[in-house]
């Protein structure tokens, strides 16, 4: 304990990736830490996100490489929806009581209950009051629900993760990252699916032509996309489900997915009393982390930023916090490249400079682009799509990569130390990759 004077030296509240990446370290190096939790510790990311998603994913991607390879490989490879989810529940499930174990090596206190700032310097933990020198918001995002009539017919990714059987008919309303993966995944499990988009676009920070070249190779598999529509109510008509929209549009179906973005969890946490500055986007916060209340700050999704609102920025902006209030460092927080990625089949990521911003600036960045099915490593299992373009400076260094294949998760991996440190041909002539591996074969375009 470094002051007495309060209950502890740093409460966090809400107990995601925001918050125990750090927040355990920072207690193993003699801090008083508590840790205000009213759900499953670890929040959204290893309960209802990336952990349970990508096991969901695991036999999707397998079914296509399958695909593939028809004619190497025989036989059917049919996804068991019910086995899937047990198989999910048996990888996330161990996982709150983990991190709830590591926090409790170091003597973190897990308080349950729903955390309300009421002054600078105390939090009601649902009504009780602790107190703390510094106090982190680490709240995170929930799912938008549309505010039209029979909404409540409406599920959210969650309900999603947990459906104990795939339904026939399956609508998704939205076109971000959990609408295209999740409509990948349904479609791969049987199910009939239709995907409605409010505009033009799915994945609007991503390379259009590549995304373009997502959705052409989904409605191959059986997706239909529905387009600039307006959704206006959910019904139930018998035993199925009617959507509604603009211009007498009608669709039946059994189950829907309200997948129309994500918002932080800003409201019933005390702001507004103590003043915290906020808006649609999130928290407010100096390039300290730091909110306009001096000793309240806030980490992971629900800051207001233009970084991408993702598990690995969650994790740098929790461990930076951990060094400023251990006293290693009072620099401001500069955040390294961070890689974007959807799991659709195939994956489409990127990281840095992007396509369309090199495009607009030719006298800054040149673009090579590449069609990955020609290289031979991707002959190995017979990849039928992908193609990358990868962005230069004028010294020929490496500032952006955005690619579309079944592998381009690993491949964008393996170009960010380039990015990231800029790496010259010097450099990058010392780094010797796994052969043969995807690491090679990414880097050997360099």
């Amino acid at each position: 304990m470094k002051n007495q004077q309060y209950d502890y030296d740093v409460l966090y509240i809400g107990s995601g990736h925001g918050t125990f990446d750090g927040a355990i370290p920072l207690a193993a190096k003699g801090f008083k830490v508590g840790i205000v939790e009213y759900d499953l510790v670890g929040g959204t990311c290893p309960n209802r996100g990336c952990n349970a998603k990508i096991t969901l994913d695991a036999p999707v991607a397998l079914q296509r490489q399958f695909e593939n390879l028809n004619g190497v490989i025989e036989g059917e490879a049919k996804i068991n929806w019910s086995a899937n989810l047990t198989h999910k529940q048996e990888v996330i499930g161990k996982l709150p009581d983990m991190i709830a174990g590591l926090a409790k090596s170091v003597h973190i206190d897990i308080l349950s209950g729903h955390g309300v700032l009421d002054d600078p310097h105390t939090v009601l933990v649902d009504g009780t009051p602790k107190t703390a020198e510094k106090i982190v918001i680490a709240t995170g995002l929930r799912p938008h629900r549309l505010d039209i009539s029979g909404s409540e017919l409406a599920h959210d990714s969650s309900d999603f993760m947990n459906l104990s059987a795939m339904p026939k008919r399956l609508t998704v309303i939205g076109s971000g990252y959990i609408a295209m993966e999740f409509a990948t995944m349904a479609n791969a499990a049987g199910s009939e699916v239709t995907v409605i988009t409010h505009g033009n676009r799915a994945l609007r920070k991503f390379n259009q032509d590549f995304v373009e070249k997502i959705i052409d190779d989904l409605q191959k598999h059986g997706v239909k996309f529905v387009r600039n529509t307006e959704v206006t109510s959910f019904e139930k008509t018998g035993t199925a489900l009617t959507v509604n929209a603009e211009d007498n549009f009608q669709l039946e179906t059994d189950w829907i997915l309200d997948a129309t973005g994500r918002i932080p969890n800003v409201e019933k946490i005390g702001l507004d009393k103590l003043g915290v500055e906020y808006n649609k986007n999130g928290v407010v916060v100096n390039d300290h982390l730091q909110t306009n209340v001096p000793n309240i700050y806030a980490s992971g999704d629900v800051i207001d930023k233009i970084q991408p609102k993702l598990t690995p920025t969650a994790v740098f902006e929790s461990t930076y916090l951990t060094h400023q209030f251990a006293g290693d460092s009072s620099s401001a927080i500069d955040y390294p490249a961070i890689p974007s990625v959807v799991f659709t089949s195939p994956r489409i990521a990127q990281v840095g400079v992007t396509p369309e911003e090199a495009k607009k600036n030719p006298d800054k960045y040149t673009i090579e682009t590449h069609h990955t099915p020609d290289d031979w490593y991707r002959q190995v299992d017979k990849e039928q799509l992908g193609d990358n373009a990868l962005i230069f400076d004028k010294e020929h260094h490496l500032v952006g990569a955005s690619e579309f294949s079944d592998k381009a998760d690993d491949a964008i991996n393996t170009l960010l130390p380039a990015i990231e440190f800029k790496l010259g041909p010097e450099q990058l002539g010392r780094l010797i990759y796994l052969f043969p591996s995807i690491s090679s074969s990414a880097a050997g375009q360099l």
